[in-house]
């Protein structure tokens, strides 16, 4: 079946022809601000200055800290997001609101909107702007620079303004006083008509987009008036679909892409949890997409062919409508949802989707091309993931990350400053000789791709409920500071690059259990001191290790973990392979649009590791091999790449001895090489002979060699085997 066009597509052409639901009656969580009433426009001169965070919910076992109390250390990750700050100071503010004012019939200033889908007739206007409040509310709480504080200040202001404008004069004239968007109201009619793509486009999406960049700037900026504006919005939002029968919404949330609703249910409930307001909570489950949440809660995989960053975000909601009704339902379902995407459909970069799409279970080498993993569906996969871990803080969602951060999110902006265009990635290409295109102003990920830059630092660090443990999730260079224990605790880090993590305790002490996340990838150790100490601890890959003491001013923490090459295969075709160096996805740079064949056993020796095959290249977290450059994928440019190579390893060879055996597979597509080589490193020629006569053995029982092709393999590791 085809699939329509997707978004992506529509702009490139666009590009070439133009430079009844009841209010709930379940218990609402006990912490909760008092109802925010609308409330009169309000100047920037009366707006609070500090950050308003959202009451944390009594379901979470692990909390996150407040933006504003981590703050970067010097490396690879500050660099990006300091060329996104520069945009975010730069853009002209009248830009993002010239979609708006035009459409609450007020003067634009003469000011241009952004361009790609954010035009002044596009059909998804006014998304970008809610991305830009995200944008500038985070870079403030970052650096609490007085000049973004005006910059947000001012377009909140004037979001309100037009919210009143249209409320009083517009035309047509809104349902409901609080509707705030860059078009008329037509395409929310029009979607309970079941209209489809490209007639309208997302509208809920866009209404999304600028409920939570509100929210952003009333939680992270403390301005009073945002919150104001997204709770009038909320209730004009209950007031359109809370009188839908069930059996109607469900069908609009079916729809390809017209219902995207982006993570509108999370909006919500975040929105409740400020204004307590039972009418927010009713909007929320309004957006349940029951088929498919049947289906995730009874585990039932039903994604093959659905829009992966429509579905996604719902799932966020869900975990956050879990918090207020306590309805297992949606808890199931998020967990399960992930584990359908990150693994099965996960390509090595961290990243999900070809053309936009969910493709079936496992196939990854089947659906390598220019069109894989769309940068937003990153981004929304690792809110979900840091969601579920506040409710149970599994290893495996902060493992995927980890992935996800290092090797797609940290790759997506180019390296090069820009003042007027994000500069991030759309699609991230996983076929052979593939290429980044940046830019993206006005897409769907060049709004997400704004806010991916200014948050590096929300999961480095979490709490415990109790505040009586602190998880390290990230070794990325920073400074937490814990006013609530009297804590700062630096960390000085060169990541993604290998070498020593140290935490040092600058102010404060106190009875802490420290919990060291110990990443799947460090097989290679994992030790630990304090102030020059090693500790007796067991590190498991894939785990948290926890360092309990009453801590003191000055105490120095000391994590080593080296890098290992090591590959992964895809769970289709395990010949097609990623080359990892620890947490780092390494790609091949060269301009072939054919997969690249790499055979590496033969160069192994008894030790049996990638880097007898594998050679620095004498920069840092850069290799050579097959006459190539392997370069971390992080760096960020235009030139040609290989994330996945070929696996060519046709004949069973021993260093320079070839026994003339064709190298053949067991049921599972592993080689009699790749079980062999598993069992590394040997301790001695004697029992590498013996792991070979023993395999081979196993081979001929199962009819993978023949008698004589058995004693020319076993005779090839005894004569000329490889060296130690």
């Amino acid at each position: 079946m085809s699939q329509p066009p997707t978004r992506r597509h529509l702009l490139r052409l666009a590009a070439g022809t133009a430079a009844a639901v009841p209010l709930l009656h379940a218990t609402p969580a006990a912490a909760r601000a008092a109802t925010v009433a609308a409330q009169p426009t309000v100047t920037s001169t009366s707006l609070p200055t500090t950050a308003a965070p959202a009451p944390v919910p009594p379901t979470w076992a692990v909390q996150p800290f407040p933006l504003d109390q981590v703050t970067l250390g010097d490396g690879v990750f500050r660099r990006k997001r300091d060329l996104m700050l520069d945009y975010a100071r730069a853009y002209p503010a009248d830009r993002i609101l010239a979609v708006f004012r035009a459409n609450a019939g007020l003067d634009t200033r003469g000011a241009l909107p952004p361009g790609g889908w954010e035009t002044s007739d596009g059909n998804l206007r006014g998304h970008y702007g809610g991305h830009f409040l995200t944008l500038v509310s985070q870079a403030y709480a970052d650096t609490r620079e007085a000049a973004l504080k005006t910059k947000l200040d001012h377009l909140v202001a004037a979001l309100g303004e037009c919210q009143q404008a249209l409320a009083e004069h517009g035309s047509p004239k809104p349902s409901h006083p609080g509707y705030l968007a860059a078009y008329p109201e037509t395409q929310f009619i029009l979607l309970e008509s079941y209209t489809t793509y490209p007639t309208i486009w997302a509208p809920y999406y866009t209404c999304h987009k600028i409920m939570r960049g509100l929210l952003d700037a009333y939680t992270l900026a403390g301005n009073a008036q945002a919150l104001a504006i997204a709770s009038k919005m909320g209730d004009w939002v209950h007031s359109r679909l809370g009188r839908l029968p069930k059996e109607q919404l469900e069908r609009m949330w079916s729809i390809y892409i017209a219902g995207e609703y982006g993570g509108m249910n999370e909006v919500l409930a975040d929105l409740y949890a400020l204004t307590g307001r039972a009418e927010h909570l009713a909007a929320a489950r309004c957006f349940d997409n029951t088929a498919l949440l049947d289906a995730c809660a009874g585990d039932r995989d039903i994604l093959e062919g659905r829009h992966a960053n429509q579905h996604i975000p719902q799932f966020t909601g869900y975990v956050r409508l879990f918090d207020h009704t306590g309805y297992e339902e949606y808890a199931a379902a998020a967990r399960n949802f992930w584990g359908m995407v990150a693994g099965p459909r996960t390509y090595s970069l961290g990243g999900t989707g070809q053309g936009e799409m969910f493709r079936a279970r496992g196939a990854i080498a089947a659906t390598l091309g220019d069109n894989n993993a769309e940068t937003c569906a990153t981004y929304n996969m690792l809110k979900l993931s840091r969601q579920l871990f506040f409710h149970e803080p599994t290893p495996a969602y902060m493992d995927y990350y980890e992935r996800g951060l290092t090797n797609h999110i940290l790759a997506s902006r180019r390296d090069a400053p820009s003042t007027d265009s994000p500069e991030v990635t759309y699609f991230v290409g996983m076929g052979p000789g593939v290429v980044r295109e940046y830019d993206n102003t006005g897409t769907c990920c060049g709004g997400t791709g704004m806010e991916n830059h200014t948050k590096y630092q929300d999961s480095v660090y979490f709490r415990s409920a109790g505040g009586d443990a602190l998880y390290v999730n990230l070794y990325i260079a920073s400074t937490l500071r814990w006013p609530e224990r009297g804590l700062v605790i630096e960390q000085t880090s060169a990541y993604p690059a290998e070498g020593v993590r140290t935490l040092t305790f600058r102010e404060g002490g106190g009875p802490l259990d420290l919990k060291l996340r110990v990443p799947s990838w460090a097989t290679a150790g994992f030790t630990v001191t304090v102030n020059g100490v090693r500790q007796r601890v067991r590190a498991v890959p894939g785990s948290y290790l926890t360092l309990s003491r009453s801590w003191q001013r000055g105490d120095r923490v000391t994590v080593t973990a080296p890098y290992r090459l090591r590959i992964e295969r895809a769970l289709d075709d395990p010949t097609v392979q990623s080359l990892f160096y620890g947490p780092v996805l390494l790609v091949a740079r060269s301009p072939s649009t054919d997969f690249r064949r790499f055979s590496f056993y033969k160069d192994f020796t008894l030790r049996g590791d990638l880097a007898d095959a594998v050679r620095p290249e004498g920069r840092p977290l850069h290799f050579t091999t097959h006459g190539l450059t392997l370069a971390p994928f992080h760096l960020a440019d235009d030139t040609r790449y290989h994330a996945y190579f070929r696996r060519a390893e046709p004949v069973v060879v021993f260093g320079t001895t070839d026994s003339g055996v064709p190298n053949r597979a067991r049921g599972d597509r592993l080689t009699f090489l790749d079980v062999l080589w598993a069992q590394a490193p040997f301790a001695s020629s004697a029992r590498f002979v013996e792991a070979v006569r023993t395999l081979a053995d196993a081979w001929l029982s199962d009819g993978l060699f023949t008698r004589t092709e058995r004693d020319r393999v076993v005779a090839a590791a005894a004569g000329a085997g490889p060296r130690r």
